[in-house]
């Protein structure tokens, strides 16, 4: 039976190492323990003194830290446990500096991680530092051009939003007629014809799902463009992009996403069902003059997201792409960047995946 780990608050509580790792009754008690550190971290990690927590993606993203740093312990002292020393915690840490091609931002987000850990067990007074040092990369010297983790996450939201319009029985009837002239430019027909359906039709998938899975994929503007319905397979969580369609390249790839934006175009290819204009073609997105997407037409919906999410600069859609390389490299190593970015380095050729999607599936959870 494939392994589904149970989620706590939205987050991970064992993931499927270290579940293969323990026994049932270890198991038990290290649910016990995610429990109580996940609490922990999203109501009052960040200062328990004014009970503030940290944001649900930095929790995430501590929480599946720490779960490594465990199984990492576990190996090395050949069994379960949940108190760490301050000492192991170094060694874990200045093995990830030496051994894993991790970039100096990652490196300071586990010792982050690691020093929550010790206040969670220990308590405030437990101010945990390495004897080596490890700078943050981020701040003002961060390239114009990129995404950060919280941009990232505000654009996702902001899809969620982007587009949508009130419930049609909640409207009085002088802001109902607005609504209806506006939808019926939108949907380029009278306004007399639009009914309560299309303003179910508004509030859809499809910017949801083309934002969310560029932010998985790193999409290209083309490959949004060239997109196909065939590519995607909700049940595994996938885009499965043929030789045919892919772009620079001429392999097959494979490509994690996360399980929400796999929802999200799991809903989108119902809902696309019911406009005419993808009648006679998969192209998974049309504009709605029933066009391919472009650079063009894909900055902007991108200046307008950064709109509605507060982002107050110039951002591309390859800035997107880049994120997701980032970030991905900083997770789970160059390797996986280059698949799930399905792009060949001058170091291979790129021909298989050697990292898996599931594996590339927990570093998008972690994004």
């Amino acid at each position: 039976m494939m392994f589904r780990p149970e989620k706590f608050e939205g987050v991970v509580l064992i993931s499927e190492p270290s579940h293969d790792y323990l026994n049932h009754r270890q198991e038990v008690a290290y649910t016990n323990h995610r429990k109580e550190l996940i609490k922990w971290l999203k109501t009052e990690g960040r200062d328990p003194s004014k009970l503030e927590g940290y944001a649900h993606d930095t929790a995430r993203n501590y929480a599946s830290i720490i779960d490594k740093m465990h199984r990492w312990v576990w190996e090395h002292r050949g069994g379960f446990t949940t108190d760490v020393s301050h000492d192991e915690a170094e060694a874990y840490l200045k093995e990830q500096k030496i051994e894993n091609d991790y970039s100096q931002s990652h490196l300071h987000n586990i010792q982050l991680a690691l020093k929550a850990y010790f206040r969670f067990n220990n308590g405030e007074d437990d101010d945990w530092t390495p004897s080596f040092t490890i700078e943050s990369t981020s701040g003002a010297n961060q390239p114009r051009d990129f995404v950060t983790i919280e941009e990232r996450q505000a654009l996702r939201e902001a899809a969620l939003e982007y587009g949508t319009v009130p419930a049609y029985a909640g409207l009085s009837p002088k802001k109902r007629s607005e609504w209806k002239a506006h939808l019926a430019r939108r949907f380029g027909k009278p306004s007399k014809e639009i009914t309560q359906e299309d303003f179910k039709k508004a509030n859809g998938f499809k910017y949801p799902s083309i934002v969310h899975t560029s932010l998985d994929a790193g999409l290209r503007p083309v490959e949004v463009g060239r997109a196909k319905t065939y590519w995607v397979d909700v049940e595994n969580a996938v885009l499965r992009i043929p030789e045919q369609d892919s772009s620079k390249n001429k392999d097959n790839w494979t490509v994690s996403l996360r399980q929400e934006t796999a929802e999200y175009l799991g809903h989108w290819l119902k809902e696309r069902e019911i406009y005419d204009k993808y009648d006679d073609t998969d192209t998974l997105w049309l504009t709605r003059h029933a066009n391919p997407y472009n650079p063009s037409s894909l900055s902007l919906l991108l200046d307008n997201l950064c709109e509605k999410a507060g982002i107050e600069r110039d951002m591309t859609w390859y800035a997107i792409r880049h994120s997701v390389g980032t970030y991905m490299a900083r997770e789970e190593g160059l390797k996986a960047a280059q698949s799930q970015l399905r792009h060949k380095s001058v170091e291979t050729t790129m021909k298989y995946d050697n990292v898996t999607p599931e594996d590339r599936r927990d570093a998008l959870e972690n994004m």
